[in-house]
């Protein structure tokens, strides 16, 4: 393990945004950990990732007091341990986290029965005191939207810029469009292999389907278009605090024109390193895996 950064803060100024930034970089999270079991998880967690270079994150909050009087003599046993800890506390001034409150109308974890969000905000800044003292980095999200929280953790903890994880899923419409779907190309206007009876027991895997789809002037012509469009617009979704793309190819029943185009187009983009980078392009087929 490369080094543990703890994360705390505020509720409401953003903590699990920032813990959610750093797994998108590729940290190892755990949230809401009970401060007792932070030696246990960090002797384990450099066991198991000693190999791989990889760095880990914990998120601790104020809901136990015993444990927060203990983390000063808990931090400096895990670094004569020799494990690089550094903790981010994320706050925000106490307008902005009553308005967020308000906002969102969730109650504050500390507010009892009746008790206000400001009240709460004191409990809770008194509780989170020792390791706000204890921090290497503050960060003041009052001014920030969560993009630009999110943004901010990722300039300052990732190896280089980062660039969305492209995912291609082939569906059937019949079945539905898929929701996680960033943009969703229609593949219904081509030719369908299912009306030739030779071809309709196979898939756009299968190199009977592909052969029959290569031929019509179609398909290559929809397929560049594709491929264009996702080489000029790939870069503006990495710019806009994206960790994933995901591009949805369907047609009428998801096994032969969009299984085609969602591998010959995933196939593409694994050999494009200036757009999307090694290991960072998948393909699912829906309707395959049903």
């Amino acid at each position: 393990m490369q080094r543990l950064i703890i994360v705390s803060g505020l509720s409401g100024a953003g903590k699990s945004t920032a813990l959610r930034a750093l797994e998108d970089i590729g940290f190892y999270c755990v949230d809401n950990l009970p401060i007792a079991l932070l030696p246990a998880l960090s002797e384990e967690l450099a066991r198991t990732m000693a190999h791989s270079g990889a760095s880990a994150a914990v998120g601790i909050d104020a809901r136990n007091v015993s444990d927060l009087a203990a983390f000063p003599d808990i931090l400096r046993t895990l670094r004569e341990r020799g494990i690089d800890c550094q903790v981010v506390f994320v706050t925000a001034d106490r307008q902005t986290l009553i308005n967020r409150y308000n906002e969102t109308r969730r109650q504050h974890p500390l507010a009892g029965a009746g008790g206000s969000i400001s009240e709460a905000i004191d409990t809770e800044q008194q509780r989170l005191a020792p390791i706000a003292e204890l921090a290497a980095l503050s960060i003041d999200s009052s001014g920030l939207n969560i993009y630009q929280l999110r943004t901010t953790i990722r300039d300052l903890y990732s190896q280089g810029p980062q660039t969305p994880t492209l995912v291609f899923q082939s569906f059937g419409y019949k079945f539905g469009t898929p929701l996680d779907a960033d943009m969703v190309f229609d593949m219904r206007c081509l030719p369908n292999p299912h009306w030739d009876p030779a071809l309709r027991e196979f898939t756009g895997l299968d190199e009977a389907v592909r052969a029959f789809l290569e031929q019509q002037p179609d398909v290559q012509q929809l397929y560049e278009d594709v491929r264009r469009f996702l080489h000029t617009w790939l870069p503006r979704f990495a710019a806009s605090d994206r960790s994933q793309v995901t591009v949805g190819i369907g047609c009428t029943g998801g096994r032969h024109r969009s299984v085609y185009m969602a591998h010959r187009l995933g196939e593409y983009f694994r050999t494009q390193p200036d757009t999307v980078p090694q290991g960072r392009v998948l393909v699912r087929h829906r309707q395959l895996s049903a």
